[in-house]
């Protein structure tokens, strides 16, 4: 159960190991950089959604709950095939961002050319990573469903996916903000910081509530 889901995720994935992509990460390059690495942070906390999920749906003990954990499992695994796909096009937008930056400026013309493919780089690149940050809310959402479960063996398997995804919503917030300064579409900055904070309060709430149950079930 959960095959599908699975192989969608897999297809997604950029074809490199562990190691090759934490090179790219700590090179000199621009990217991958944090906006990317925000996209992989929820992806970790979904993969372990969907292992806690796929480990209580098949014990016996919690037969009840079967199908909700198969449910949970299916849903974790498209989150972490949309974070992969948004690793992605974190990297394709701030790459647009370089690839304006170096336009030439040698003639009004040009200049004007050149403002203009930058601002429309810098949407994307703010854009891009809101977009992880709305599914690591999704995660964050999904990580206390898992501990809700009440697997109490995979507690901390739950806590850990929920840590992640508040670092991926935090840490794509860095991101989408660090753009804002440089756009000059105050509408569409007013519009993603409105969004920014509200999915931060709601991720805020849900990393509490997590927290205090995991601090009550060990008392």
């Amino acid at each position: 159960m959960g095959q599908a889901s699975q192989r969608a995720a897999q297809k997604s994935a950029p074809m490199e190991t562990l190691d090759g992509y934490l090179e790219a990460l700590a090179s000199a390059r621009p990217t991958p950089g944090g906006g990317s690495a925000a996209a992989v942070a929820g992806a970790l906390g979904a993969a372990l959604v969907a292992m806690v999920a796929r480990i209580t749906e098949a014990n016996p003990k919690f037969a009840a709950r079967a199908s909700e954990a198969a449910a949970l499992a299916r849903h974790a695994d498209e989150l972490r095939a949309t974070l992969l796909r948004a690793r992605g096009d974190d990297e394709s937008a701030f790459a647009a961002v370089v690839a304006a930056q170096a336009l030439p400026r040698t003639s009004d013309d040009a200049k004007a050319a050149r403002t203009a493919a930058l601002q429309r780089a810098l949407a994307g690149a703010s854009e891009a990573p809101l977009q992880t940050a709305r599914i690591a809310l999704d995660v964050l959402r999904a990580g206390r469903a898992a501990l809700e479960l009440e697997n109490r063996n995979l507690g901390s398997d739950a806590g850990c996916a929920a840590e992640f995804a508040a670092a991926a919503l935090a840490a794509a917030a860095y991101n989408v903000r660090a753009n804002h300064p440089y756009m000059q579409d105050a509408a569409q900055v007013a519009r993603q910081d409105a969004e920014l904070t509200a999915i931060g309060a709601e991720g805020d709430g849900l990393l509490a509530a997590v927290r205090d149950a995991l601090e009550e079930a060990h008392q």
